[in-house]
């Protein structure tokens, strides 16, 4: 090996041409045309002749909204995902029946909840009159929560 070091020259210089970028040429593109989006119309439009006291209804989701609304005093979750309502029937005539339970009988709301679910229900649009069947059996368990009422009670 010798001993002798390579050496460089500097040359100095005032600018420098840089160095041509990658270019793509302009050339005219049509406008995309969009494609009908086939689900569009089938999003849109609602379902024929569906009974309004049928689930999907007017008057049978209305009511179901209006049960939402309702909270149990002790937990924070609406009767309706806490499955104390047993069954929504609603007539022709657009009355409905509430068939209900509590979560025990010795409920601090066993006297008020009923009336104020008929007073709920019965100011749905399109409802005539409510009525609200009180029962105890099958008695009411932790079983009948929806998964919604147990992820908000942390059991999920």
């Amino acid at each position: 090996m010798s001993d002798q070091k390579p050496t460089f020259t500097v040359e100095e210089v005032d600018s420098v041409t840089p160095a041509p970028r990658a270019r793509v040429e302009d050339v005219p593109v049509p406008p995309a045309e969009r494609k009908r989006d086939y689900l569009d119309g089938f999003l849109a439009e609602k379902p024929q002749d569906i009974d309004p006291g049928q689930p999907g209804g007017s008057i049978y989701d209305g009511v179901i909204d209006a049960l939402k609304e309702i909270f149990d005093p002790e937990i924070p979750v609406n009767i309706y995902d806490l499955g104390l309502i047993y069954g929504v029937e609603v007539s022709p005539e657009a009355s409905v029946a509430v068939t209900m339970t509590l979560t025990t009988p010795h409920c601090p709301v066993a006297e008020s909840m009923p009336g104020e679910v008929e007073m709920r229900v019965a100011a749905v649009p399109g409802v005539r009159d409510a009525e609200v069947n009180l029962v105890w059996d099958p008695p009411w368990d932790m079983a009948k929560m929806s998964d919604e009422a147990k992820l908000e009670l942390g059991m999920l």
